[in-house]
């Protein structure tokens, strides 16, 4: 098979991703509105609602509140659909992703193949990288933790950045700039797209966590509704923390290794260069939010919030930078 037909190839693999991933949001939206929680995730919340109440003593033995989810397989009650058919959007929504999954890992291997390099040498791939790195990373979560209910976030931003990567920022295989043709650029690079499709399901659970916190002020979780089927907004806050410290490290390693490869390409590690400023800019707020939460013991919205302007930085870095200002990274 030709270049040209690899390329053709990816082309068409990259229209199935997006129908899989499209048909695999409305799944996990059926799931969420009408499915119900897993055992297993009740259990895990209910085990770690004891050690807090173990540790607040009596102030942690007050009564839940009114707008509490449902444990077990209460909410399955209050929707009026068989059990069984609630499995199903869970089993449709888990099957069309991966399946997409492995069309999305199609395109990026046979683009890397027609082009006989890394494919992240433009915008168009990187994007489509960074979608493929935050699918992987809720998928992991996903098993990890119980966490499907992130699946129609995680998809709906998969789709709108494959779109944007296909209408807006498409480009034709074919040769990167000298300054890309280095070893550096499978070390850095997929580092950076690594802890970034991280942040991206961090961001995906801080989102939702808000909208919890939201709810249960105005007393809008009923049983049967939505939020009642997502966890409680402490256990959202702690997946958001602990997906955040796991792309902390790599985001650190990228900035890191980014200035070896400066040095190596420019004769020089740090030039101030417009998205190393920021790449830094977006580490200082995330080493911030970290930093605040382990020592300054901050909880809940403000540690939230916190997170989102970090994720900000993060796009902004990625979107702004990019097409704003002119620097020796502006290879878009």
């Amino acid at each position: 098979m030709g270049n040209a037909d690899l390329a053709n190839l990816s082309d068409k693999l990259m229209l199935t991703t997006v129908v899989l991933y499209i048909v695999a949001l409305f799944a996990y939206a059926a799931d969420l509105g009408f499915g119900r929680r897993t055992a297993r995730a009740d259990a895990a919340e209910r085990a770690e609602a004891k050690v807090l109440v173990g540790v607040a003593g009596a102030e942690a033995s007050e009564p839940a509140p009114s707008g509490t989810a449902a444990p077990s397989g209460a909410a399955a009650d209050d929707a009026g659909e068989p059990e069984g058919r609630k499995a199903d959007w869970a089993r449709l929504a888990v099957l069309l992703n991966v399946l997409g999954w492995a069309a999305h890992l199609g395109v990026l291997v046979t683009r890397g193949l027609a082009a006989d390099r890394w494919p992240w040498g433009n915008m168009y791939e990187f994007l489509t990288a960074i979608s493929f790195a935050a699918v992987t990373a809720f998928i992991v979560v996903m098993w990890r933790y119980e966490a499907r209910f992130l699946g129609a976030f995680v998809m709906a931003a998969a789709v709108v950045a494959l779109g944007v990567a296909n209408i807006w920022l498409y480009d034709s295989v074919g040769p990167v700039s000298p300054a890309l043709n280095s070893y550096w650029i499978a070390i850095h690079v997929t580092a950076a797209i690594t802890a970034t499709g991280a942040f991206t399901v961090a961001g995906a659970a801080t989102v939702l966590y808000l909208l919890k916190v939201r709810a249960e002020g105005r007393g809008a979780v009923a049983a049967g509704s939505l939020m009642s089927r997502v966890p409680s907004a402490e256990a959202l806050d702690r997946l958001a923390l602990r997906v955040t410290m796991f792309s902390f490290p790599i985001w650190t390693a990228a900035i890191i290794m980014g200035a070896i490869w400066a040095d190596q390409a420019w004769g020089r590690y740090w030039g101030w260069d417009p998205k190393e400023i920021w790449s830094f800019v977006t580490w200082i707020i995330y080493a911030a939010y970290l930093h605040a939460r382990s020592t300054a013991g901050w909880r809940g919205r403000k540690a939230a919030i916190l997170s989102l302007v970090a994720f900000g930085a993060l796009l902004f870095n990625f979107f702004g930078v990019n097409y704003m200002f002119s620097g020796l990274h502006s290879y878009a």
